[in-house]
């Protein structure tokens, strides 16, 4: 029976794996670290001496590859939904405090409701959302509409979440296919899914489990250091205990990052410039019914911190795009944004000069530039280097930034290139 090598269980390579055992295809997934996840993954922390996820990630009904994931994995009760979309903000200059409401229906009445809509923005200025969302050029979005109060206090944090990019360089495209898909469509599309744990838990452990029961085999600590094409077609791997020969039947699906993908495949374009990203993870029991609410986050605007999520015994602080911070110390990081958590969470201001313990963790290559440049390098997932091979990743050619909706939407279309060969 032909065999189908994955190569890279982060979420594409898990979806890739789904779709593929789902079609009663035997597949061998293949991981170099010693668990699943990639970017996507929870683990104990010895200095908090809690389990932590390496990063956050903030789901959204409207992330249709996402449910379908979770579905097939039966994952559903391991998140929190929301009954509807809420988007807490607070200005640390100010403190001003607002929530964005959208109403359930596609109809944009909330716009109309001053409660609803960002304060001290008027009607006319949600249209440019609608410029936003349809633009198809090379236009970065701050150049997409006016920079008043929506544009700072709503397009900017969510468009630096989404892209991983500063508004001033990052694609109004690509932002828009974001807009399209959650906000254009109103409410219920909106509506924050947050895992009840961890997102091992939630989104990785359960596709292990699945895999398994169909027949899959998991190696981890499998490293693949080189793939040998002749003919047109992949025909050995290398891995941790030598060759491994393929049958003329047998495909990879190639599902690393960029930049392995170019390692093991010469001469192919792959995006080559990357953003980073800051979590910082403090120990803090956040109250339930403080300011974070009951969707447990908060977006923060004028500070250093722009995400604050309620975990498990620790709050935990996401700062996008985040390559002039990334070498500074942790302990300097963390005392940057600490203070910034206590505005949040309305804290007394003494509680700033008692930092709790924290963990800082650096992803200094978490995502592609979402730029004219970088996006004009993401590869098709049907390359001319081997007909047995498909490629995989947030990176590929998806239409959409470097998010978790575009990466298991990469290892669906993936599979579907191997399953048509």
């Amino acid at each position: 029976m032909s065999k189908i090598h994955v190569i890279g269980a982060g979420l594409a390579g898990l979806a890739a794996s789904l779709s593929l055992t789902r079609a009663d295809r035997a597949v061998v997934l293949h991981e170099a670290g010693p668990a699943a996840g990639g970017r996507c993954r929870s683990y104990h922390d010895k200095e908090l001496d809690l389990r932590i996820d390496n990063g956050n990630h903030l789901l959204l009904s409207g992330n249709r590859a996402v449910r379908a994931y979770i579905a097939e994995i039966g994952a559903a009760g391991c998140f929190d939904v929301s009954d509807e979309a809420v988007f807490p903000f607070i200005d640390l200059k100010t403190g001003e405090r607002w929530a964005v409401r959208p109403n359930k229906g596609r109809i944009p009445w909330w716009v109309f409701s001053a409660d609803r809509r960002v304060p001290e923005t008027r009607l006319s200025d949600y249209w440019a959302l609608a410029r936003v969302a349809w633009c198809r050029d090379d236009t970065p979005v701050a150049e997409c509409m006016r920079r008043g109060k929506l544009f700072w206090r709503l397009v900017e944090p969510i468009a630096v979440a989404a892209l991983n990019t500063s508004t001033r360089h990052g694609l109004a495209r690509l932002f828009g296919a974001v807009l399209r898909e959650s906000l254009m469509k109103g409410g219920r599309a909106c509506r924050p899914m947050l895992p009840k744990e961890g997102l091992s838990e939630a989104l990785i452990d359960p596709a292990i489990a699945t895999l398994r029961q169909r027949g899959a085999e998991i190696r981890l600590n499998s490293h693949i250091a080189e793939l040998a094409v002749e003919g047109g077609a992949v025909t050995r791997l290398r891995g941790p205990d030598g060759p491994i020969e393929l049958d003329p039947a047998d495909a990879v699906v190639l599902a690393v990052p960029a930049r392995v993908a170019a390692e093991l495949l010469p001469g192919l374009v792959v995006p080559d410039a990357f953003e980073a990203i800051l979590n910082v993870h403090f120990r803090h029991q956040a109250d339930p019914e403080g300011p974070l609410g009951e969707n447990g986050f908060i977006g923060l605007i004028s500070g250093t911190a722009e995400w604050v999520f309620r975990k498990p015994g620790h709050v935990s602080v996401t700062i996008s795009a985040a390559n002039q911070m990334v070498d500074e110390s942790a302990r300097d990081i963390a005392k940057e944004v600490w203070p910034n958590v206590v505005d949040a969470l309305g804290l007394k201001q003494a509680e700033k000069d008692e930092m709790p313990p924290y963990r800082v963790l650096k992803e200094r290559r978490a995502t592609f530039a979402a730029t004219a440049e970088q996006d004009a390098r993401r590869p098709q997932h049907r390359t001319n280097i081997a007909a047995n091979l498909a490629l995989a990743g947030d990176w590929t050619a998806t239409g959409l930034p470097a998010t978790i909706e575009g990466a298991i939407r990469s290892g669906r279309s993936a599979a579907e290139v191997i399953l048509s060969v």
